[in-house]
């Protein structure tokens, strides 16, 4: 089965704490953390108010300044968006990936919240997000009062967003099970593209359902990546290297 997208490191070199955290794969975490004894420990906890806190204290140390992106992910109940047989095996609000199944994880915090931030997401704009999974970063941009549009190319974890996002309240998320290659026409143009998935180059189709003024960042690159922010100026694209990283390839679907 192809892989399909979500992201598992950042640049190792601005933050040194992160390095361990961050060069975990997909396939090992989806092994799940192992407790104490090498037992799956349970928990009855249903809030992980105090944790959320924490996590967002730590994004504001390594440098994440907007005041409504943090407000939205100190709010948001990460843990749940991680699929329930995975939920108590990992940290959900350690700054990490933790597995939410079929070879993905729900990426870590800190780059959610820097993707987001680079994108300056405003009220009312239409933003696309190729590649789904959990449904966590999708329901940051909702917070941001954005209209969102997104991706997934496994079914399973399509089925599992659209729920979760509408039990968490943000049922006007729309979720496709597709191919990212192709974006979402029938939403397009949009002001903002988030991709969390590497292509090898940047998906001509993308750029097409882009809004004139529209800004776009993905990780490029199939073997060394790097992020890259995407501007369409006057139908021409100003592209911005940014942070080295290593994400999942971005695959087509089947059809």
């Amino acid at each position: 089965m192809s892989l399909p997208c979500k992201n598992v490191k950042k640049q190792q070199s601005r933050y040194p704490i992160l390095v361990f955290l961050l060069c975990i794969s997909p396939w090992f975490f989806g092994n799940g953390c192992i407790g104490v004894n090498g037992q799956k420990k349970e928990s009855n906890r249903k809030d992980y108010k105090e944790e959320r806190l924490k996590m967002v204290q730590l994004l504001r140390e390594y440098g994440i300044k907007d005041k409504k992106i943090l407000a939205a992910m100190e709010k948001i109940r990460r843990h749940v968006y991680i699929p329930v047989q995975y939920r108590l095996m990992c940290d959900p609000y350690g700054d990490h990936p933790c597995s939410i199944g079929y070879g993905q994880t729900i990426s870590q915090p800190y780059i959610v919240a820097y993707m987001t931030e680079r994108m300056e997401v405003q009220p009312g704009e239409k933003v696309l997000e190729i590649g789904t999974g959990s449904g966590y970063q999708a329901a940051v941009l909702a917070e941001l009062g954005a209209k969102i549009s997104s991706v997934e190319i496994v079914r399973e974890l399509a089925d599992h967003a659209k729920e979760v996002l509408k039990q968490e309240g943000y049922p006007d998320v729309n979720v496709l099970y597709g191919d990212g290659y192709k974006g979402w026409p029938e939403f397009a143009p949009y002001d903002v593209i988030i991709v969390t998935c590497a292509p090898g180059d940047v998906p001509i189709k993308l750029i097409d359902q882009l809004k004139e003024k529209g800004r776009m960042i993905l990780p490029l690159g199939k073997f060394s990546q790097r992020l890259v922010i995407l501007r369409k100026k006057n139908s021409k694209i100003q592209i911005e290297n940014d942070l080295s990283v290593s994400f999942v390839p971005m695959v087509h679907g089947k059809n």
